[in-house]
């Protein structure tokens, strides 16, 4: 434990890379496994998925630096109550402006990459994907938030493969 708390204090983006090329990846095949779909990817396609999920690690890291100081300056100029300065009003308010502000973005370059990789133009259930930022990622991330920061990217890449299972129940079998 010491060597990973020490490797993702010394190396927020890299650690942060890691853990979601490597955790991204099992959360969709977990996921598939649920649906009762087989894993369709190449080795290759399976490495650049998680090439992607280690892109999308870097934007996470930076969102989730940048919307603490986006938090603190909204108390800062008394746009938020003093409340909202730390603790869990903290970390809900930096979760739901991440995700109010960002989720979207993010899926979309997410799916953008997958439709890459794949070869194929497809963006539906976007609208779904969306609205679990309302039921799962400002609950998720406000937890993650209330861990001190190095924990934070671990938790989050930890969180995509639970969304993946909790997805697989909810896809219909085709």
């Amino acid at each position: 434990m010491e060597f990973y708390v020490n490797f993702v204090k010394s190396q927020p983006i890299l650690s942060g890379m890691i853990q979601f090329a490597i955790l991204g990846p099992i959360g969709e095949w977990i996921a598939a496994l649920i649906r009762g779909k087989k894993w369709q990817y190449t080795f290759v396609q399976t490495i650049l998925k998680g090439v992607g999920w280690a892109i999308l690690a870097i934007f996470i890291k930076y969102v989730f630096v940048g919307f603490g100081g986006f938090v603190h300056e909204l108390v800062g100029h008394e746009m938020l109550p003093q409340i909202f300065e730390k603790g869990f009003f903290f970390a809900f308010s930096k979760s739901f402006f991440t995700n109010i502000m960002f989720g979207h973005v993010l899926f979309f370059v997410h799916r953008f990459f997958d439709n890459v990789i794949e070869r194929k133009k497809d963006y539906s259930g976007l609208d779904k994907a969306i609205l679990t930022l309302l039921w799962f990622w400002i609950p998720a991330h406000t937890v993650t938030f209330i861990l001190p920061p190095h924990f934070q990217m671990g938790l989050a890449a930890l969180w995509s493969i639970a969304l993946g299972v909790i997805l697989g129940f909810f896809i219909v079998k085709k």
